[in-house]
């Protein structure tokens, strides 16, 4: 039988992020539960919920599952290399867990049309071969996509009218390729055992945090300015931003999270994040279900804001309630009955 991970063995601050991911998402997500249910167009907002959309714009849009998006990178690497470590085959063993995110993906993709497991199932099969890569080889190829991405954002924003050519880097440039840029990235920064390290990464973490936040400061200002001003060019703006924005997020947060007693008081958070895919799967559910309560034809940008944040306490709470009595989430122990079979004890991030 495979031994589970202990609660010791858990690197906590994945858990936190993985949790603010997952409200971040949320703040996405829930805008989108009820409008192609029903049918519904989404309408144009001013004042205060104009407001509120153009701050989700800067601060959230694709920057969170973005953050996910790096935790899944990690997870990979952790996966695999405790595969590996046991004597299994780390890439075959990976591909079937895939193969079973891919099953639950489309069911959910019944339930909710946004679901993004599916997608992620499929761009995971690319991140095998980077397994046995070394890291400088896996350096220079996220270096190269992240080059490619931000050059093909910008000819699609500045010379958008180049035909088939345009059409090549619209899907270099699109959140497909930001996602596996992601994956990759947390990938990287697991196998460097950079995670674990944080306090001995103080400059490095520095110099990132200050670039990030000065192209941060920029594309908050474009992307205020191409809302306010109804740029049809917004999509691609916010896309530019994404990465760098994503970088300091995160670099940040684990930073904060080395202080152990703001670590602890996000346990509730933790808790949220350790049964992401549950909790994922869940707030599709919940969604609908407040949103039709509410009686609501369209959710509003003020009211996705109260409503993320009622779905999110309901998780926190069930979320610690679930722990008391069990050691995973119930999706996450039907995954990984599906990726090893009735024997298979590992839990894995």
């Amino acid at each position: 039988m495979i031994p589970s991970i202990t609660q010791k063995e858990r690197v906590v601050s994945l858990d936190i992020i993985r949790g603010f991911a997952l409200f971040g998402i949320l703040l996405i997500n829930v805008g989108a539960f009820k409008i192609l249910t029903d049918g519904v167009v989404i309408p144009e907002y001013i004042g205060l919920n104009r407001l509120v959309e153009i701050i989700i714009d800067i601060l959230v849009e694709k920057k969170f599952f973005s953050i996910f998006s790096f935790l899944f990178g990690v997870g990979f690497y952790i996966f695999a290399s405790r595969a590996e470590s046991r004597g299994d085959k780390p890439r075959w063993r990976f591909a079937r867990r895939l193969l079973a995110l891919l099953f639950i993906g489309i069911i959910h993709l019944i339930v909710f049309w946004g679901s993004i497991l599916a997608v992620y199932a499929i761009a995971g099969f690319f991140l095998i071969p980077f397994y046995h890569a070394k890291l400088s080889t896996i350096t220079k190829w996220l270096g190269g996509m992240i080059t490619v991405h931000i050059l093909s954002i910008v000819v699609v924003i500045f010379a958008p009218n180049m035909g088939m050519i345009t059409n090549v880097f619209t899907f270099l440039g699109n959140d497909l390729i930001t996602i596996f840029i992601m994956f990759l990235s947390g990938f990287l920064a697991a196998k460097a055992g950079w995670i674990r390290k944080i306090s001995e990464l103080t400059t490095p973490i520095k110099w990132i945090q200050i670039v990030t936040f000065l192209l941060f400061i920029g594309f908050s200002i474009w992307i205020w300015f191409a809302a306010t001003g109804d740029d049809p060019r917004l999509n691609e703006i916010i896309a530019l931003g994404t990465i760098p924005t994503t970088y300091l997020y995160l670099s940040s947060l684990f930073v904060i999270l080395e202080n152990k007693s703001i670590a602890k008081r996000l346990q509730p958070i933790a808790n949220v994040g350790q049964m992401a895919f549950t909790n994922y799967w869940a707030q599709s559910f919940i969604g609908l279900f407040i949103i039709n309560l509410m009686g609501l034809e369209t959710v509003s940008p003020i009211n996705i804001v109260i409503i993320a944040i009622i779905i999110f306490t309901i998780q926190i709470i069930y979320s610690a309630i679930w722990f008391k009595f069990f050691k995973m989430g119930p999706l996450e122990k039907v995954w990984r009955f599906m990726t090893y079979g009735r024997n298979g004890k590992a839990s894995v991030r």
